[in-house]
């Protein structure tokens, strides 16, 4: 991607908001979200690959336009010590949408993927542009090995203020609820491509857990 957030963010709400004022202060209350030095790994690096990502994969995109206000929104509120993060995430970008002329459908469909990313193991009805948003944000897990590692760290930094027996207890649950998930992956695309290191990289966290941590 050759431009900026700020010109990406542009070109995603001009045409649906004419007012300059709020596209811009809603952009630098996500930068600010997103920028917090609480946020390793859910922070703007994270917006800019899945961005990415739809720019790779156009053809599995049915509303790029939704699903691109979805990922900008999706982990806006993010608190490690609190459960309603998605819930709240999703609320943000509808008091956003709400300005805007994407119609009352559309702006309920941006809502619906980011509560849904609450939970990956869940079953997901068929929806392709789900499918598509829940694989994007999950690709890091079937990222090279370097990488795994260092998005695993990340993520311990994020709750850092836990302590090393609760985190190691909580995050040994997670790993083993996606281990043992049948469809790590939705779409066909990011199966072949990802599951099997995805599923290599969570059995080599696991294993370092058990031995004391990453």
């Amino acid at each position: 991607m050759h431009t900026t957030l700020a010109a990406r963010w542009q070109h995603l709400t001009t045409p649906i908001l004419a007012e300059d004022t709020l596209r811009a202060a809603t952009y630098q209350q996500l930068a600010a979200a997103y920028g917090n030095s609480d946020r390793h790994y859910h922070a703007l690096p994270h917006i800019r690959a899945l961005l990415e990502t739809v720019d790779r994969y156009p053809a599995l995109v049915h509303d790029r336009e939704v699903v691109e206000l979805a990922i900008w929104f999706h982990d806006a509120v993010y608190h490690t010590r609190r459960d309603d993060n998605e819930t709240r995430s999703a609320a943000l970008a509808l008091e956003f949408l709400q300005h805007t002329t994407l119609s009352a459908e559309r702006r309920q469909r941006v809502a619906f993927l980011i509560e849904r990313t609450k939970d990956h193991t869940q079953p997901q009805p068929a929806d392709p542009d789900l499918h598509f948003f829940l694989d994007a944000d999950l690709q890091i897990l079937g990222a090279p090995e370097a990488d795994y590692w260092q998005y695993a760290r990340q993520v311990r930094q994020e709750y850092r203020l836990i302590p090393d027996f609760l985190y190691r207890r909580g995050r040994r649950q997670v790993l083993e609820k996606l281990l043992h998930t049948p469809l790590l992956y939705h779409t066909v695309t990011f199966r072949e491509q990802l599951d099997a290191q995805a599923r290599r990289n969570l059995q080599a966290e696991l294993k370092a857990w058990e031995k004391g941590g990453v």
